[in-house]
């Protein structure tokens, strides 16, 4: 007999973070500490794959640098265009929090 195996999606993964965060939001009652805090273990877990990556971190800096960033700012577009267009809670009033900046145009 064989074992099918199933990989588990970065979505899937993504997913598990996300639920994480939910719940850390409720406890916290504090969306930007939770959001700033997510930001912040990415960009350490990202600075820990890329010495695991890179023979010369210290070389391959910009490059990392730039790859991670235009990567997140791809992520981060796509995400805005899809609350854009399914806006969560739309008769919701914004969530006021002096923490994160208000993108108003």
């Amino acid at each position: 007999m064989s074992e099918n195996k199933t990989e588990t999606t970065i979505f899937q993964l993504a997913d598990q973070f996300i639920a994480l965060a939910n719940e850390l939001s409720g406890k916290e009652q504090d969306v930007g500490k939770v959001g700033t805090a997510m930001r912040f273990a990415a960009a350490r877990f990202n600075a820990f794959e890329a010495s695991l990556k890179s023979s010369d971190l210290a070389a391959e800096k910009a490059n990392a640098l730039e790859w991670f960033s235009n990567e997140y700012k791809e992520m981060l577009n796509d995400n805005l265009d899809d609350h854009i267009d399914n806006p969560p809670g739309a008769n919701k009033e914004p969530v006021k929090d002096d923490t994160v900046q208000v993108f108003n145009g």
